[in-house]
């Protein structure tokens, strides 16, 4: 499926000069940066001295269209224009130096090593945020690198300020551990809209023989193949996928992306008819996360995994230790990992299809059909999961949550999904991430993260690092290691 919901990114590069510099060295360099970058960028003919050059160039690059921009530091640069286009241009800035490398150090000498310094010295006075790289003083080839690493970054920035996330429901009774307050996503800049589940019944139903549904359940057909489906079960399963649809562009307002946190049990399968785990999957893969138990800031954890990586997403609970023997017989020695190193990421069937094994299956839920239907019957509407295992690759296993104090913190681990069969039941796969087990106690614990946690397929942590830091995240946790104890890990432990 084609990502819909996310952000394209046309980015601009404009140049500086202070004026007691030669304007054509900025000129010139930049010039050598789109060479190296090639057609995606759009370079911007005003070069800023001042404060008229900062608005004529900034009207510039939103007339061609551009959401997002590189602020190139030629030379020294003009310390009050160069932070003011960040004030004025409507989207994240990157800010980046010429580094000296023609071997003229007379008339060709730019000193935008200098230059970055009183750059993010005036940023800060203005209160302006500029996404500054590691090291950010470079080539036209460091710098076209450098571009390229912000692509993402800028994608999610863009995605989070033009974002709105639907709720349905309250959190289930004895679940509050996901709910937290939603100022942060104010202070984010992230819309909510909170509905009840009566609302969305109530849509559901006005969507009974939508002429639509036939060509959605060849699609659910299409996409799982002949036996790992329940034929009788595609027709509501497409109502309810129609349903969402129209509710995200009915409802979008003034945002431009949306992501669902739903309540999705107890009651919802009895009134729907079916657990609606496979249709959150097809919709994660098309860019529109769908977070289970109305997990709000996993919804959101989602969406910036989907604009980071430009791939679909899930949502997992950090679910249950691997069993000695399973380690024993099937990773000890042929992985470089602890048996602490590994859990089980699991939920009950939201993983899109994409990202599971050739096994994959819409089935029944077990726990719900245990607690919802009668005991030895069939599977009846607790049915609509999407089951198996996960497939191996690398992943990123993060989170963005706002807590009790209504704080902003986050965690961010890179690992890998392991090619163990689980032999477990639901959307399932073994992960393993070095030193999982301190993390789990020094941050997931220490810092009280709920039980939920944003998968996204790949290795993403050093743009979600810049991401969060972006936002204004203060406390961005990793699993750090043994050389590097945690402020509360006991060092006699």
């Amino acid at each position: 499926m084609i990502m819909q919901n996310i952000p394209d990114v046309k980015l601009g590069i404009i140049a500086v000069s202070r004026d007691c510099f030669p304007i054509l060295l900025s000129e010139k360099r930049r010039a050598a940066i789109v060479e190296a970058c090639g057609s995606s960028l759009y370079e911007c003919p005003v070069t800023v001295e001042n404060e008229k050059d900062m608005c004529k160039a900034v009207e510039d690059v939103k007339t061609a269209g551009c959401n997002a921009l590189v602020v190139f530091l030629g030379n020294f640069g003009p310390e009050t224009p160069e932070t003011l286009i960040a004030k004025y241009f409507d989207g994240p800035c990157m800010f980046v130096a010429a580094a000296e490398g023609d071997g003229d150090l007379i008339n060709g000498r730019g000193d935008a090593y200098c230059g970055m310094l009183n750059c993010s010295y005036n940023l800060g006075m203005r209160h302006l945020k500029g996404y500054i790289p590691e090291y950010p003083v470079g080539t036209a080839d460091d710098i076209a690198v450098m571009i390229k690493d912000f692509y993402p970054i800028a994608r999610a920035i863009i995605g989070v300020q033009n974002l709105k996330i639907i709720s349905f429901g309250p959190r289930p009774q004895d679940f509050f551990a996901c709910n937290a307050p939603i100022k942060g996503l104010y202070e984010l800049g992230v819309e909510i809209e909170e509905n009840s589940e009566l609302d969305l019944l109530v849509s559901y139903k006005a969507h009974k023989d939508d002429k639509r549904i036939p060509e959605v359940c060849a699609d659910m057909a299409a996409e799982m193949g002949e036996g790992k489906y329940f034929p009788d079960m595609l027709e509501r399963m497409a109502q309810f996928e129609l349903t969402l649809l129209d509710w995200a562009e009915a409802h979008k307002g003034a945002r431009k992306y949306v992501a669902f946190a739903d309540k999705c049990w107890p009651a919802f399968p009895e009134q729907f008819g079916f657990e609606p785990c496979y249709v959150n999957s097809r919709l994660a893969a098309r860019g529109i996360p769908v977070s289970c138990e109305v997990d709000i800031y996993g919804a959101l954890s989602e969406y910036i995994g989907a604009c980071v990586s430009g791939d679909a997403v899930t949502i997992l609970d950090i679910n249950n230790s691997v069993p000695a023997k399973m380690w024993e017989e099937q990773i000890k020695g042929k992985f470089d990992y602890s048996l602490t190193d590994t859990f089980m990421g699991f939920h009950c069937g939201n993983t899109p299809s994409c990202k599971m094994c050739a096994d994959r299956a819409v089935k029944y839920q077990l726990i719900q059909h245990r607690l919802l239907e009668p005991a030895g019957s069939e599977p009846d509407f607790t049915r609509g999961t999407l089951e198996g295992d996960i497939a191996a690759g690398e992943i990123t296993f993060f989170r963005l949550q706002c807590d009790s104090e209504g704080n902003l913190r986050s965690y961010i681990a890179e690992g890998e999904v392991l090619p163990v069969k689980t032999t477990s039941f639901g959307g399932i796969g073994v992960f393993a991430i070095h030193e999982m087990g301190r993390f789990y106690r020094h941050v997931l614990i220490q810092k009280r993260f709920p039980h939920h946690g944003a998968v996204a397929f790949g290795h993403h942590g050093k743009a979600l690092f810049e991401v969060f830091k972006f936002l204004g995240v203060q406390d961005i946790g990793y699993n750090q290691p043994k050389s590097l104890p945690y402020p509360t890990e006991n060092p006699w432990a």
